[in-house]
C-alpha cells in the first residue's frame, strides 16, 4: 500500500493539523458546553425526560426517556420520601434497666409531593441545557414510601463547568507540540528522527489538545474529537513507512497501517453513538496507538545478523541506532494516549521521556558517536578521493594532452600518419580517463546528461543494448549528483564485466528526491555479496555503499529470482 507523500506534502498535512487541532480545542474552551445528553418537556404538570440521546453520559447513568424530574439544576420539584431524625442526639440509655430506647426515624412526607414553583422559574429551569437533575419512572410517584423502594437516578456537573476544567491539559498539551518539534528539529534526538519532527510532536500532543472537545459530551463534538486523534497519527505513520527498506514489508505495512485507521476512525463513531462497552478503552487505546506504532516497528527491524555481524563497526552502530529510535518513535504515541486517562496527568509520558533520555545517555549515545566519527572519516575520506581524482584530471588534461594534440600536429605536418593515429588513439583514450575521473557535463548539466554520455560510452562496449529512462526535471544538490553518477558508473561497470546485456539504467527526480536503478541481465549477485563486501574484496561494492551513506541515502543491490542483478539507490530531501 503506498502512502507516501513526499516530505513538503507531508509538513504542509502535519501543520494543517496542528493548526486545526490547536483551534479547535482552544475553540471549545472559549464557547464549548457540557452536554448530557437529555431533552425535557412538560407532561402537565411534571416535567419529564423527553429525549436521551444515544451514547450520551445520561444514557450511561441509565436515564430513560419518560422518566419524571424530581429535582432539577438544583431546584427541587417533586418532594420525595425521606428519613427525618427525630432528635439529632442519641437516646439517652434507661438508668434502671441501661437499656437505650429504640431510635426510630420518621418519613416525610410519606408520599412524593409536588413542589409549587414561579412558572417563570420553570420556564428558566426548562431552558437551559440540564447539567443537574435526578429523575424516577412515573409509576415510582405513585406509591408509598415504605411499600417499594424508589429507583431515583441522579446525574451532575461539577457546576465548574467540566469543559473550563480541561484547560490545563489543553496548555499542556500546546507546550508539548511546541517544546517536542523544537526539540527534535534541533537534532538532539538524532538525525533520522529530525526529519519526523512535527510529525511526533503532533501525534505526541494530540490526546491532550482534544480533552476539551470529548469533555463536552456532545455526539459531533465527541466524534470529531475521535476523528481528529486519529488524523493526527498519520503524517508521522506516513514518515515511518517511507523509512521501511524492504518495499513488500512497505507494502504489507501499509495495507496493515491503513485498517488500523479505518477500524480506529469507525470505533470512535460506533462507540459515540452506542455508547461504552466492556473493553472499549483498551480497544480503541491498542487500534488507534498501533498506527504509528506498525510501521515503526517494521522500519526498527528485525535487524538481519549477516548486516551487522560481518559489517563495519561504524555501519552496525549506525543500524543499529536507526533501529532504537524507529521504535522510539512509534511507540511514543501509545503512551501519550496511555497518559489520557483519569486523571489527565502527563506523569506517564513524562516518565517516558526520562527513560529514553537515560536510554540514550548510556546506549544510543556512544553508538552515536561511533557512527559520527565514522561518518566524518568516510567523508573525508570520500572527498579527499574526488579532489585527488580532478587534480590527476587536470594534470592530465594540462600537461599529457596538451603535450600529445602537439605531437599529432607536428607528426601530420612530418606526414606521418600512422605515428599521428597511434597519438590521436592515446589522446582519446587520455581523454576518456578524464571523463571518468571527473566529468564536466556533471557540473554544467547534471546527472541526466551525464547519464546519457556513460551509457553510450558502455554500450560501445557492453556488447548488446544499454538504454537510459529519464525523468529528471529538478536537478538534485552537487554532492547527491556526484554521488548518483560514481553509483551508476561503478554498477555499469560491474553489468559490463559481470552480467549480461540489456542493461536498463532508470533515473528520476522530483523536488523531494531523486532514484536511480541498474539493470541486467546476468546470473545475478551472489546474495552475501553485500554484506561481506569487507573481507571477500568487493570494493566496488563498498563504494556504493560508502557514497549512499555520504548522502543519506538508500543503496539496495540484490539478485532477482529469475536472474540478473539490481542496483537501487533511493534520496529523500530532508
Amino acid at each position: 500500500m503506498d502512502l507516501r507523500l513526499d516530505d513538503q506534502a507531508r509538513r504542509r498535512l502535519t501543520l494543517v493539523l496542528a493548526g486545526t487541532l490547536v483551534v479547535a480545542g482552544w475553540t471549545t474552551l472559549l464557547l464549548g458546553k457540557f452536554d448530557s445528553g437529555v431533552r425535557l418537556g412538560l407532561n402537565g404538570d411534571r416535567v419529564v425526560v423527553d429525549q436521551v440521546i444515544p451514547g450520551s453520559i445520561a444514557a450511561q447513568y441509565g436515564l430513560q426517556e419518560g422518566m419524571v424530574v424530581t429535582q432539577l439544576q438544583g431546584v427541587t420539584l417533586i418532594e420525595m420520601p425521606h428519613y427525618i431524625d427525630p432528635d439529632p442526639a442519641m437516646p439517652s440509655p434507661d438508668p434502671i434497666t441501661g437499656e437505650t430506647p429504640p431510635y426510630i426515624p420518621t418519613i416525610e412526607p410519606s408520599t412524593p409531593q409536588p413542589v409549587q414553583l414561579d412558572p417563570a422559574l420553570l420556564t428558566s429551569l426548562l431552558s437551559r441545557p440540564p447539567t443537574q437533575l435526578s429523575a424516577v419512572q412515573p409509576w415510582d410517584i405513585d406509591v408509598k414510601f415504605l411499600e417499594s423502594p424508589v429507583g431515583e437516578i441522579s446525574l451532575y456537573d461539577d457546576g465548574l463547568d467540566g469543559v473550563r476544567l480541561t484547560m490545563p491539559v489543553f496548555a499542556f498539551g500546546v507546550i508539548l507540540l511546541v517544546l517536542l518539534a523544537w526539540w527534535l528539529a534541533s537534532g538532539r534526538a538524532g538525525e533520522s528522527v529530525r526529519g519526523m519532527a512535527g510529525s511526533l510532536a503532533l501525534a505526541t500532543a494530540a490526546p491532550f489538545l482534544v480533552r476539551p472537545i470529548l469533555a463536552t459530551y456532545s455526539l459531533p463534538l465527541v466524534i470529531l474529537g475521535g476523528l481528529l486523534i486519529v488524523a493526527a497519527m498519520i503524517p508521522l505513520a506516513i514518515a515511518l513507512l517511507e523509512r521501511i527498506r524492504d518495499p513488500q514489508d512497505q507494502r504489507l505495512v501499509g495495507y496493515g497501517t491503513l485498517g488500523c485507521i479505518l477500524a480506529a476512525g469507525a470505533l470512535f463513531v460506533v462507540t459515540a453513538i452506542n455508547g461504552p462497552w466492556y473493553a472499549e478503552g483498551i480497544t480503541q487505546w491498542v487500534v488507534v496507538a498501533a498506527i504509528p506504532l506498525l510501521p515503526g516497528l517494521a522500519a526498527a527491524g528485525p535487524i538481519d545478523r549477516r548486516s551487522t555481524d560481518g559489517a563495519p563497526p561504524a555501519r552496525a552502530s549506525r543500524r543499529l541506532l536507526e533501529s532504537a529510535e524507529y521504535a522510539v518513535v512509534g511507540a511514543t504515541p501509545a503512551i501519550a494516549l496511555a497518559s489520557d486517562g483519569p486523571p489527565y496527568t502527563p506523569f506517564p509520558l513524562l516518565a517516558w521521556f526520562v527513560l529514553v533520555l537515560l536510554a540514550g545517555r548510556f546506549t544510543i549515545r556512544p553508538l552515536a558517536r561511533i557512527a559520527t566519527r565514522a561518518t566524518l572519516q568516510r567523508d573525508l575520506v570520500v572527498a579527499a578521493t574526488e579532489a585527488e581524482r580532478a587534480r590527476v584530471a587536470a594534470d592530465i588534461h594540462d600537461d599529457a594532452l596538451q603535450e600529445l594534440t602537439l605531437l599529432v600536429h607536428r607528426l601530420d605536418a612530418a606526414g606521418d600518419t600512422e605515428g599521428a593515429d597511434i597519438a590521436r588513439t592515446v589522446s582519446d583514450r587520455l581523454r576518456a580517463i578524464c571523463g571518468d575521473l571527473r566529468l564536466p557535463i556533471l557540473d554544467d548539466l547534471g546527472v541526466g546528461p551525464a547519464l546519457d554520455w556513460l551509457v553510450l560510452r558502455i554500450e560501445k562496449i557492453a556488447g548488446g543494448e544499454v538504454k537510459l529512462e529519464r525523468a529528471d526535471g529538478t536537478r538534485p544538490p552537487p554532492d547527491v549528483e556526484l554521488a548518483f553518477f560514481r553509483v551508476a558508473q561503478e554498477a555499469l561497470s560491474n553489468a559490463v564485466k559481470h552480467g549480461n546485456p540489456p542493461i536498463l539504467v532508470r533515473y528520476a527526480t522530483t523536488p523531494g528526491g531523486a532514484s536511480l536503478s541498474i539493470d541486467d541481465a546476468g546470473p545475478g549477485i551472489d546474495p552475501d555479496a553485500t554484506t561481506t563486501t569487507d573481507r571477500t574484496g568487493h570494493f566496488g561494492l563498498l563504494n556504493m555503499q560508502q557514497r549512499a551513506e555520504a548522502i543519506g541515502a538508500i543503496l539496495d543491490v540484490r539478485r532477482w529470482p529469475s536472474g540478473g542483478t539490481h542496483v537501487a539507490l533511493d534520496w529523500r530531501a530532508s
